[in-house]
């Protein structure tokens, strides 16, 4: 069984679907005024689709490379498969963690974990805005699930890095703190960008990506 599992990855890279630009559940606009329709617009129809552009580009070099068994090759294109294959994940859970009727505390047993984990919701929110506000330069900020102590985790990412691929964490909640997500209207005031955004978190988002992975 384990050498078909290793086959199958391989075999559905030679005949892999494209990755496509999901479409944002919500207007470019809906999320105003905490985050303006010019950069959610610019933010999903430019930058995440170049993610995606450049990671089927990628992928393809990579087929190739698998193909002649060039693994230099397949070693070279790694970073760009880690950046814009990061990309594509990172932002394809944070359009759902957002919401223009987000906002508010969550509720139920996601709720009842972060009192656990962290004490209080004020205390878990504090802690990821300092974590979030501190990133160096381009990244993430996150609220993370670690199955094997069943417990949440708070951790930052850098650049596109991607949480499960880097940190073995299950993404719950991501908070992009590259500047392109706020300096359109927060400037380099980051920390602002940061207070407004938890007027549009999905709370109902975070608890079902938080009951499915308890399973």
């Amino acid at each position: 069984r384990s050498s078909a599992k290793l086959i199958a990855p391989l075999g559905c890279l030679a005949s892999r679907q494209k990755h496509t630009l999901p479409d944002l559940p919500y207007d470019y606009g809906a999320l105003e005024p905490h985050i303006n329709a010019e950069i959610m617009q610019l933010h999903h129809s430019k930058h995440h689709a170049t993610y995606v552009n450049n990671l089927n580009v990628t992928e393809e070099k990579y087929k190739e490379a698998l193909a002649k068994g060039d693994v230099t090759a397949q070693v070279s294109l790694q970073p760009a498969l880690k950046f814009n294959g990061g990309g594509h994940i990172n932002h394809t859970i944070f359009w759902t963690n957002l919401s223009p009727n987000g906002g508010g505390e969550p509720k139920g047993e996601l709720m009842e974990a972060i009192r656990r984990d962290f004490g209080s919701f004020a205390n878990f929110k504090e802690k990821l805005t300092a974590l979030s506000v501190g990133v160096q330069g381009s990244g993430w900020g996150w609220l993370g699930y670690n199955k094997e102590q069943g417990r949440l985790q708070i951790a930052a990412c850098a650049n596109q890095d991607p949480l499960q691929g880097t940190t073995g964490l299950i993404p719950l909640l991501g908070i992009d703190v590259w500047e392109h997500a706020y300096y359109l209207q927060y400037k380099n005031v980051r920390p602002d960008y940061l207070k407004a955004i938890w007027n549009v978190i999905n709370w109902e988002n975070v608890s079902s990506r938080y009951a499915t992975c308890k399973k």
